[in-house]
């Protein structure tokens, strides 16, 4: 019987059968075919840049996440991009929750005469897409103050925070409303009084912002509306004039009544000048009873 020995050529991974002269002719079913554990004969495997390539599908690659370029970023109101209210309400309640319906009614209020919404939007690198709203701001104007607005509901995207955004949506503020005749902003605070005050915004005193504006309402009637703070009346003491006892139909006249009693406590004096201003105390609180400073920046 002549057994048969596979060998491994050095080159492409082939099986080639060689013919053993010592084996005589003949098929053994016991026998089984040995490999030659040649070092010469061991395939190779070797990869080549242009052919052995690990390639992946561009549909199923992870997508990266890349922040906005600050020189692209543009500043634009709510009212004349539509497409964009429901994102503009998502990054708002992101910060402050609140009703999505009561979000988007009062961005929908949004106009040039004010208030209005601003948005801080970024190109989206996909074409043909929505851009991207990385901030949001709204101006007000101030009772009394033709020249001022006040700036609320400022908000940059929890996942862009700390890249300079905020700086650059507060500079464009200064730009769009210096650009529109005004020359100081004002604003409140919680606990981003720091990056205000890096800003160039210093303490000031609380103004009233105007919640509408029109044409037809006379400027006069708007001071009827309370301001901020309202000042404390004076206390005026009543009158004590003990005028005469009304005469019934029949007897005697009537007792007079007793005299009111005089005021024993008065209310002390207001202090004069305004409250000394510091950066870690204030006098001022919000509706919910936390501590805010009012700050102002002229433009």
């Amino acid at each position: 019987m002549r057994r048969q020995e596979l060998t491994l050529s050095p080159g492409p991974t082939k099986l080639t059968p060689t013919l053993d002269p010592n084996t005589p002719d003949g098929a053994d079913p016991e026998y089984q075919p040995k490999l030659p554990l040649d070092s010469t004969c061991q395939p190779k495997m070797t990869f080549s840049p242009s052919a052995a390539e690990l390639t992946l599908d561009p549909e199923h690659q992870p997508e990266e996440t890349l922040a906005p370029s600050l020189a692209e970023l543009t500043l634009e109101p709510v009212h004349r991009r539509p497409e964009l209210l429901d994102a503009c309400a998502d990054l708002i309640n992101d910060e402050w929750p609140r009703s999505r319906a009561s979000r988007l009614h009062s961005l929908g209020q949004s106009s040039d005469a004010f208030p209005l919404c601003l948005m801080l939007l970024s190109p989206n690198p996909t074409p043909e897409a929505a851009p991207i709203v990385v901030g949001h701001a709204r101006l007000s104007r101030v009772l009394n103050q033709p020249q001022s607005l006040l700036v609320e509901t400022v908000v940059v995207a929890r996942a862009l925070r700390g890249r300079g955004f905020g700086r650059r949506l507060m500079e464009g503020l200064e730009v769009f409303a210096r650009a529109r005749g005004f020359r100081k902003l004002h604003l409140t605070t919680h606990d981003q009084l720091h990056f205000y005050t890096h800003l160039g915004y210093q303490l000031g005193e609380p103004v009233q912002g105007l919640v509408f504006t029109s044409r037809q309402l006379p400027a006069t009637l708007l001071n009827f509306f309370p301001m901020a703070l309202s000042p404390r009346l004076p206390w005026k003491a009543p009158n004590l004039t003990v005028q005469a006892a009304p005469r019934g139909p029949k007897g005697p006249p009537l007792p007079p009544p007793p005299p009111l009693p005089e005021c024993l406590t008065t209310s002390p004096p207001a202090p004069s000048g305004p409250p000394p201003k510091s950066l870690l105390e204030t006098q001022y609180q919000n509706m919910r009873g936390c501590p805010i400073f009012w700050m102002e920046k002229d433009i």
